[in-house]
């Protein structure tokens, strides 16, 4: 297979196994093929469920299930999983199994890396956001020294994704540290004082409706790079007008999935962004009425998605061309590369193609 034009990390949620918690907020056994398998149509020619393929309703604590998820990872160019990471504070933390166990035993072979999910969990993905289930609280340089080094060792494994020598470290909600300049001179010399060569430290610049970006200061901040994230949402005046009667009716915002250029304008205007792109977007599993549905994905317009996203990287260094994939298995936002029963391999061929040199002069 030709080189690929850009080095895809897909967002990994690690949600899909037992714990306590889950089991006393939402019932025994809870995990997200509860929200999936339970999902149904909320408005004519809504398409629920999405429901598994080859790997099925796997459990997370199976080492089975990890290798069978790299090894289709690999066989489609996923260069890594950005393990989504929850540190609460004072050594309070979740769902750290998974991967705990991917860096212990040393398998399964695909890369990694640690996205920090820095957010209070609420209830907004069971349609009750104003239930606090865990408080993300930020207190100070030594709680950082103890989460650095909570994670330490997996900035030193051989697969572990990154830049110029450096581990990759992805902050979900920069806008909320309480100074996020600080937060970047504490872990870059954490790093350095533990024998690295420093992070590779990325902000999620997040602008999920082309409304504006909950976040700007990346470079005055010191982060290395902006991942823009935003929605493939076509938003006119005759969407906007069918979404508000829907929203009368007690249903969900819906939008047309869009295939534009434009999408991506702020990526080629800011060289320190990189592009994120989603093969489809349905939280309504999760989020009932109050969620939001793109229609009309498929994975040809996302692998056309992925060509345009992939395109505004070709002037950057090769190890920077960074991009990011709104993910690997989010379900029940149904936004997942996974198989499923609809498109079998689709998403994941998509990807592929979308990243395949085209042309004259490649390959």
């Amino acid at each position: 297979m030709s080189e690929l034009t850009a080095r895809p990390v897909a967002f990994y949620l690690p949600q899909f196994h037992p714990i306590p918690e889950n089991d006393e907020w939402w019932g025994p056994g809870f995990t997200e093929w509860t929200n999936t398998a339970k999902a149904r149509p909320r408005f004519p020619g809504h398409d629920q469920p999405h429901l598994p393929a080859d790997l099925g309703f796997y459990d997370l604590r199976l080492p089975e299930a990890r290798e069978a998820q790299s090894a289709l990872a690999e066989q489609y160019g996923v260069e890594a999983f950005c393990y989504w990471h929850y540190w609460f504070g004072a050594g309070q933390r979740i769902l750290e199994r998974p991967f705990a166990e991917v860096v212990a035993s040393g398998s399964p072979s695909v890369s990694f890396c640690l996205g920090w999910a820095n957010q209070s969990w609420t209830g907004v993905w069971h349609d009750a956001a104003d239930r606090v289930l865990r408080e993300q609280r930020y207190l100070g340089a030594e709680d950082d020294q103890a989460h650095f080094d909570a994670i330490v060792a997996a900035f030193r494994d051989d697969r572990y994704l990154r830049v110029d020598g450096r581990p990759v470290f992805y902050v979900f909600r920069p806008e909320e540290l309480p100074d996020a300049a600080a937060f970047v001179d504490r872990w870059q010399k954490m790093a350095r004082d533990a024998g690295l060569d420093g992070l590779y430290l990325v902000a999620e610049v997040s602008d999920l409706l082309g409304t504006g970006p909950r976040y700007r200061a990346v470079e005055a901040d010191g982060f290395d790079a902006g991942v823009y994230v935003r929605l493939p949402a076509r938003r006119t005046r005759a969407t906007l007008a069918r979404m508000r009667v829907l929203r009368k009716l007690g249903g969900p915002e819906v939008y047309p999935y869009a295939v534009e250029p434009s999408l991506w304008d702020p990526v080629h205007a800011e060289r320190w962004l990189q592009p994120s792109v989603y093969p489809n977007w349905d939280n309504t599993p999760r989020s009932g009425r109050r969620g939001l549905v793109l229609t009309g994905s498929s994975p040809e317009r996302f692998e056309e998605n992925v060509r345009t996203a992939a395109a505004t990287l070709t002037d950057r260094r090769p190890d920077e061309r960074l991009l990011w994939i709104k993910s690997w298995n989010e379900w029940a936002e149904g936004n997942y590369l996974e198989p499923d029963l609809e498109h079998g391999h689709g998403w994941l061929a998509a990807l592929r193609a979308g990243l395949t040199p085209q042309g004259p002069g490649h390959g």
